[in-house]
């Protein structure tokens, strides 16, 4: 059997943050799978598209810039001297790439109208453990994050809290493509005030002003 030369580090151009780059091979092999090309053809707005013309972004655009964002994420912590693996860094990576999957077309337009009794989350987490089989395991510790179920608390917060590397990203990128100029937060500088205390996601007290304007962003847009 012929070996694949294909140059799995590859590079993609985001119009938020410029260039940003595949982590390692398996997460390019996450992201050519099908479940997750299908992203391409998920509006992330719904049909904002009929309002702001310019906001056919889809979930595609979105997890590829939560999973640069965490990559940021990852590299202030270490600096700040909170021990993360090389496999709980990858976990993270792997959580927030596929933490929206299970959206379907319209995003949250569909979800309470056409799909009942389920929430977005918990097919993302079907979907999860159905690549998890096909990758021979190498999603679990991923999916003990995105569960919950991990010991250390602060790495599912970056996943999902009030203040999580999702919404640091789809505040800029809705606000990018809808024109809504409220709603762009500095997403680099909050990830820059970033901290581990006792287990918990922090922000030290430099970054309160930014806290500040993100909540009123999310308030406005």
């Amino acid at each position: 059997m012929k070996k694949s030369t294909t140059n799995k580090l590859k590079i993609i151009n985001d119009p938020i943050y410029g260039f940003i780059s595949i982590p390692n091979s398996l997460i390019f092999d996450i992201i050519e799978h099908p479940y997750f090309q299908r992203l391409r053809r998920v509006t992330q707005m719904g049909l904002s598209n009929l309002v702001y013309p310019g906001a056919n972004h889809t979930r595609f655009h979105h997890a590829i810039g939560c999973m640069h964002l965490m990559q940021k994420a990852v590299r202030v912590l270490r600096v700040k001297n909170v021990e993360i693996s090389e496999d709980e860094a990858n976990a993270l990576y792997i959580a927030i790439l596929l933490h929206d999957i299970g959206h379907g077309a319209f995003s949250h337009a569909l979800e309470h109208s056409i799909v009942n009794g389920i929430t977005h989350e918990e097919i993302s987490l079907k979907f999860m453990k159905a690549i998890n089989e096909e990758f021979d395991g190498k999603l679990s510790l991923a999916i003990e994050v995105f569960e919950g179920k991990h010991p250390r608390k602060f790495l599912y917060q970056l996943i999902s809290s009030q203040l999580d590397i999702d919404r640091l990203d789809y505040l800029k990128r809705d606000s990018f493509y809808t024109g809504v100029a409220e709603g762009n937060i500095s997403s680099d500088r909050l990830i820059a005030m970033m901290n581990e205390v006792d287990n918990e996601l922090v922000i030290e007290q430099k970054g309160i002003y930014s806290v500040e304007k993100f909540i009123i962003a999310r308030r406005l847009i």
